[in-house]
């Protein structure tokens, strides 16, 4: 959850949704710089949100699906947390 939370990294995630980018690309697209790019994609990488594709001189990006679902997963089971502790809060409360 913490990768995605820079909204810097979570704009990379969603270009890397809809195609694989190189860093080149990825530059392009968001307007940072090359070496702030790269310190953001060493952290989604870590976090194993994204994964890498080295070709020639180019190292290319690529969405891990199944880390994105892990989060969805995470997100709603705080939800559902979050509703069932506001029930009980809602039946506990001063009429």
């Amino acid at each position: 959850m913490r990768a995605l939370a820079d909204p810097l990294r979570l704009r990379i995630v969603e270009l890397l949704a809809a195609e694989t980018l190189c860093t080149t690309h990825l530059v392009a697209e968001t307007g940072a710089r090359q070496t702030n790019l790269s310190n953001h994609l060493r952290v989604l990488r870590e976090a194993g949100v994204v994964e890498t594709e080295p070709c020639g001189r180019f190292t290319y990006y690529r969405l891990r699906p199944a880390a994105i679902e892990g989060l969805a997963g995470a997100f709603t089971r705080l939800a559902d947390t979050a509703r069932t502790t506001a029930d009980a809060d809602r039946k506990r409360a001063c009429p």
